[in-house]
């Protein structure tokens, strides 16, 4: 097995959720040594470590987090570190085999509130000389010092554990104020942290929930060199009777989880309150998403040899390619494939959108991973029974490059000529968690597959004459936390051949126009459509903000949507919300794609009208 700073710079390492109140939430009493417990109760600290490998996790941690003499006086075992550690160690790598990495947990000596002085130094140095080497010595990959406060205190025991030739996590805590508790900002903590020659990796850890660790490695991320592990506490902690209770659900959790990743985190896990359902439901997604799969590569022809094949161009590829180039605003209604064979309920909607004016239908492919009638199917169905043009989106998770293509060429032949290329989202991130993806090509690599197509080449350098005329749509999300990363993407799919953009839904417009400004700046702007999503109800306006891969939803909004009383409430302000956007937007777009939420394509309608 590779050293772990070989392997977090290598790829994303899931980390385990919380030992001390998983270990309170089985019944252990708060004034019981828990560190102890490897001595005592074995098996419960066994379990614990095997339900966060069996939930995914790549990194467990010992139950030594205050197994020092100094922490251990206090319940009278400060004669028993050693043996302690060496059972945490012992009952740790019993599990975690060749394949998972184990790593002492170290905790500080101080009391919060308390530092680091020369009279206490001389103790503070002799325990750490003793858990570290007792910690090395029973074979640990590595020692992280967990939930520091004191900076002076983190640099000392990085300093002694460095000398037992080990790798060094050094991970510290901060108050929502994104301080320490003794109002040293969090980013130059970690800067200091980061010019150590005794530290390899750095961490963030405990004090603050999900929400809050986002705005700490905002801070932090592009402030520092070395690789960063963050691990938040599962929201702040409720009493209830009695207990102390951490609210935050698995799926919210893993939604923050994937924010830190796409800021450049390489190794994500749970303090307080997570256990091992946030670790799995987390390890799933935070697996599926950074696959390390290599991709097929395709290289874009523009033409080919043969002076027969006639491209299409772009205006006459569709009607609605047509409205994207005129001096109208081009309109479509998203409209998501039924869980069931029965296409009467989609077919009406698309008349009452017929009967609207709008000009095309958008129809999703396995909206967040989930199972419905082919969207292929549902297109075609669509354009034979209203004559409405669709614009199907095909995504690359469930067919391989073969049969994408054949997909591609079917769904052409059948009349489909509007296409909106996507990677599409992981499996794991959706109700079929167990399911594969295939991801032979991303949507870069597709849209090059379609324009090749449009210029008569199929995959293998065949040529197709006649060539298709698809027209060609990507996605790109304004809103996205690293936002010269998307817009590079983006820039890859306008060079690969794509030829109009549909963003995610936006409710923030002033990162829409700063997308727009910056692509109008780089000369890499093609016809943008603008997603734009009614919503009905605060419910669904956290559900956007929270659980949905993509989609950022203001404070703003979420407080005006708070103050809907009754679902007619929610529905009056999420379309007054809608429309106002739209209004705001209007001049500087040439589309829009207004969703329909769960169903409602009035609401949609009215937007656009």
């Amino acid at each position: 097995m590779k050293n772990i700073i070989e392997a977090i710079n290598e790829k994303t390492l899931v980390f385990d959720g919380a030992m001390g109140t998983t270990i309170y939430s089985k019944g252990v009493f708060i004034n019981t040594c828990f560190d102890e417990l490897n001595l005592t109760r074995p098996d419960l600290i066994k379990e614990i470590h095997q339900g966060y490998i069996d939930a995914g996790a790549d990194v467990i941690l010992t139950n030594t987090f205050g197994a020092n003499s100094i922490k251990l006086k206090k319940y009278g075992l400060g004669g028993k570190c050693k043996e302690i550690n060496t059972a945490g160690v012992r009952i740790a790598k019993e599990v975690a085999g060749d394949k998972i990495y184990v790593l002492g947990s170290v905790g500080s000596r101080l009391k919060l509130g308390s530092i680091m002085t020369s009279e206490n130094q001389p103790e503070i140095e002799e325990s750490y000389h003793e858990q570290i080497k007792t910690l090395v010595e029973a074979g640990v990959d590595g020692i992280m010092f967990e939930t520091f406060f004191d900076l002076k205190e983190l640099l000392l025991g990085a300093k002694i554990a460095k000398s037992y030739n080990t790798p060094i996590i050094a991970s510290m805590t901060s108050r929502k104020e994104l301080e320490t508790p003794e109002g040293l900002d969090i980013a130059k903590a970690l800067q200091k942290l980061d010019k150590s020659d005794n530290i390899d990796i750095l961490g963030l850890n405990c004090t603050i929930g999900p929400h809050a660790m986002l705005s700490a490695v905002k801070k932090v991320i592009d402030k520092i060199n070395k690789p960063l592990v963050v691990q938040p506490n599962a929201g702040s902690p409720k009493k209830l009777e009695g207990r102390t209770i951490y609210m935050n659900t698995p799926e919210y959790f893993t939604t923050y989880c994937k924010h830190y990743i796409e800021l450049g985190v390489k190794g994500v896990g749970g303090c307080c309150g997570t256990d091992k359902t946030h670790i799995e439901d987390m390890a799933k997604a935070i697996k599926a998403i950074t696959s390390s799969k290599k991709k097929i590569e395709i290289i874009k022809s523009e033409s080919v040899d043969n002076t027969e094949i006639n491209v299409t161009p772009t205006i006459e590829k569709s009607n609605f390619a047509k409205k994207l180039f005129s001096k109208e605003h081009a309109t479509t209604i998203e409209i998501t494939p039924p869980r069931s064979t029965d296409l009467t309920d989609v077919i009406n909607k698309v008349e009452q959108c017929k009967k609207a004016g709008i000009d095309a239908i958008n129809i999703p492919d396995g909206p967040r991973a989930s199972s419905r009638i082919s969207p292929l199917v549902t297109a075609l169905m669509i354009e034979q029974k209203t004559g409405m043009e669709t614009i199907l989106h095909y995504c690359c998770r469930d067919r391989n490059l073969i049969g994408m293509q054949s997909d591609l060429l079917g769904g052409y032949a059948g009349g489909l000529k509007n296409y909106l290329i996507v990677t599409g989202d992981p499996p794991k991130l959706g109700n079929y968690p167990d399911a594969t993806a295939v991801f032979d090509v991303d949507a870069v690599g597709l849209t090059t597959v379609v324009n090749n197509l449009n210029h008569g080449l199929d995959i293998a350098g065949n040529t197709i004459n006649p060539p298709t005329s698809i027209l060609i749509g990507v996605g790109a999300n304004p809103c996205a936390l690293d936002f010269e990363k998307e817009v590079n993407h983006f820039y890859n799919k306008v060079k690969a051949g794509a030829e109009f953009v549909i963003t995610q839904p936006v409710f923030d417009t002033d990162s829409l126009m700063r997308f727009i400004e910056q692509i109008n700046k780089d000369n890499m702007s093609i016809p943008l459509v603008a997603g734009i999503w009614p919503l009905v109800s605060y419910r669904n306006a956290m559900f956007l903000k929270t659980e949905v891969p993509g989609v950022v939803v203001p404070d703003s909004v979420i407080e005006r949507m708070s103050k809907a009383k009754t679902k007619e409430d929610g529905i009056k302000i999420g379309l007054e919300i809608a429309i106002e956007m739209k209004e705001k937007i209007a001049p500087f777009v040439q589309g829009y794609q207004v969703s329909a939420p769960f169903g409602r394509v009035e609401c949609a309608v009215e937007v656009i009208r």
